[in-house]
């Protein structure tokens, strides 16, 4: 079979414009049973392309042929119908339907308008095993799942039904080793199927594991199409950011003095168990684990965005105790938490740049309630520039920015506050390696300038590059605390299951004996 007859879509001189070009002159093609890589700084035009692919943007100028064909689909549905299914970044889950709802939205077995739920459940439960869901009773609403397990809800909902195009969109951003290692073993099946897939990943060690060929996006345009093995990290680096980056980074000369937070056995439920700790002044202490080990759940506890069954905080210098039983009280006491889930929680969508800057600074920029229009801009342009925000103007709507510029304004708000302990959980989560960089050397600033850091992150290269001490949480329990120079992966990774196997060691000595 020819190289022509292997192609499945093609896109030609593809190009978008919003309120200025972010797509231009594209050409490329997909083959059948192949893994396209898909990469580029946050901005470079890769979620615009794959939007367009998926139906959900429509292109500016150019043309595209799907299997021989015009193909211009004008949804996401529509697309779908084709056979041509997108894995986003945005999770296109509700909440209140449970999994098995999720999965078969589309296609509920049923008739004359009544659902077969037995056979729903015994279709999901098949679904789920694909992914690794196994454990999770199918009629869970997904609004109870982790992040992490909704990730995985909306790749097996995409593995369901005919597929020939298939696009994933930093796909395992929240995914455990073991979960990434199931969709590797499902791509691999789709490949054998025949299915094209695009994979957006800014992780490269994944793309070179699984691409047979790469396409890098910079500045809108593409710089490279080219056989995967012809390229390693530091040249994939360098035709995406355009620059060279350095694989280490100077944090400069700090201070680290006396503690100003200690947290002293926060407990909730199952998921926060008996945790204590203290970062000091000028510190960046880092929190490692698993999906589920309890991270996320430690941070809104501090924040106090979920209520403690047991245990108590302390601030200052020196150190005092404190009550915060709200977020409100959390940032009255100097404590900001920049969140994971930016979308769900840190950013308005619908308004503008200056407008998100704004919400956590009013008190600065507004007089009896009215907001001083000017001050609010100057504020935004202000961040923008710190923060290196590709976009059109301070009025540009959030939505319409890339994921990790959509991450930097939520940190850019923050920076106005003189909070003396900031929160982060998973910072640079969907952001480029260029990106990356930028906030690892924003996060060095500010504790040079004093401040406690906390930062939770599934990337254990990330906390080794940038932490001073590294705790590692399993199974909700702090299970030990690294220092920098003291710490390897394979002890951090070893604490991460630790406290599981314990629990598991725990569980089958108490389960009841049978005699054979």
């Amino acid at each position: 079979m020819s190289a022509t007859a292997d192609v499945v879509l093609s896109v030609s001189a593809i190009g978008k414009t919003y309120a200025q070009p972010v797509l231009g002159d594209i050409d490329l093609s997909l083959r059948r049973g192949e893994v396209l890589a898909l990469t580029g700084e946050n901005g470079a035009g890769k979620s615009t392309l794959s939007k367009i692919i998926g139906g959900l943007e429509v292109p500016t100028t150019g043309h595209m042929l799907y299997q021989g064909q015009p193909y211009l689909p004008g949804s996401r549905a529509a697309a779908e119908r084709l056979g041509v299914r997108m894995v986003m970044q945005e999770l296109n889950l509700l909440p209140t339907l449970t999994v098995a709802e999720n999965l078969f939205l589309d296609n509920l077995p049923g008739r004359a308008g009544w659902i077969n739920r037995k056979r729903l459940r015994q279709l999901a439960v098949a679904a789920m095993a694909q992914v690794g869901l196994d454990a999770i009773d199918p009629d869970t609403p997904v609004g109870e799942l982790g992040i992490g397990h909704q990730q995985m809800v909306e790749i097996a909902r995409n593995l369901i039904g005919d597929c020939h195009v298939l696009i994933f969109d930093e796909p395992t951003a929240m995914l455990t080793a073991r979960e990434v290692e199931l969709l590797f073993t499902q791509i691999e099946r789709l490949q054998q199927r025949g299915v094209a897939i695009v994979y957006i990943s800014h992780r490269l060690e994944e793309l070179k594991r699984i691409a047979q060929r790469i396409a890098v996006l910079r500045d809108g345009k593409l710089v490279c199409v080219e056989p995967m093995q012809r390229y390693n990290s530091e040249q994939l680096v360098n035709l995406m950011v355009g620059r060279e980056l350095g694989e280490h980074i100077d944090l400069g000369v700090r201070n680290i003095g006396a503690p100003i937070l200690k947290v002293n056995g926060l407990s909730r439920s199952d998921k926060v168990k008996d945790v204590s700790f203290e970062v000091r002044s000028g510190e960046i202490f880092g929190i490692s684990g698993l999906i589920g080990a309890g991270r996320t759940e430690l941070l809104r506890l501090i924040y106090g965005a979920d209520s403690a069954d047991s245990g108590s905080l302390e601030l200052g210098k020196p150190l005092r105790p404190v009550r915060v039983d709200s977020p409100v009280a959390a940032v009255r006491q100097g404590i900001a938490l920049i969140t994971e889930d930016r979308k769900g929680e840190g950013l308005l969508l619908s308004q503008s740049i200056s407008a998100n800057i704004a919400l956590g600074n009013l008190p600065a920029i507004s007089r009896v309630g009215v907001v001083n229009s000017g001050a609010e801009r100057e504020l935004a342009e202000r961040q923008i520039a710190a923060m290196r925000i590709r976009s059109s103007s301070p009025e540009q709507v959030v939505g319409e920015l890339s994921g990790g510029n959509q991450q930097k304004v939520v940190i850019g708000r923050w920076l106005e506050r003189d909070c003396s302990v900031l929160l982060f959980d998973e910072p640079t989560r969907g952001i480029d390696v260029g990106a990356k960089f930028d906030i690892y050397g924003l996060l060095a600033e500010l504790a040079r300038q004093g401040k406690a850091l906390v930062v939770v992150s599934s990337d254990l290269r990330e906390l080794m590059l940038i932490c001073d001490r590294i705790g590692v949480l399993s199974a909700g329990r702090l299970i030990d605390t690294f220092e920098r120079d003291s710490w390897t992966q394979d002890q951090l990774l070893a604490a991460a299951f630790a406290g599981y196997q314990k629990r598991d060691a725990l569980l089958h000595e108490a389960a009841p004996r049978t005699t054979p």
